[in-house]
């Protein structure tokens, strides 16, 4: 897993690459645990070369909501790939958290 961080008008964009499992997620839980994230108020989760998700990377998203929703961070996420996006349907997720298709759709939807 790869994953890479931009700011860019105090939006944190951040892109995952490979696949988020059981010891990719404490990589994932540290950046968005860093004090620095809460600075921003917009954080898009590009997802385009996220091949795999496992419940830890799940567990670490619903984790950090309450913290986001509270600080009222928006966490959009955007480029999802189907086999992906059916696993937060399936939990329900798509339901507690924004998804869209597109960049410029997360761009709209954060800037609301």
């Amino acid at each position: 897993m790869k994953i890479t961080q931009e700011i860019k008008d105090n939006t944190v964009i951040m892109t995952l690459d490979g696949e988020l499992d059981a010891s990719s997620s404490v990589i994932l839980d540290e950046e968005l645990s860093d004090p620095e994230i809460m600075r921003y108020n917009k954080i898009l989760v590009d997802c385009q070369e996220l091949n795999y998700i496992s419940s830890a990377g799940l567990g670490v998203f619903i984790s950090h909501l309450q913290r986001f929703e509270d600080a009222q961070i928006k966490l959009i996420f955007y480029n999802m790939q189907d086999k992906v996006r059916n696993v937060f349907e399936i939990l329900g997720l798509d339901l507690l958290m924004t998804i869209v298709s597109d960049y410029e759709e997360a761009r709209s939807i954060a800037n609301e």
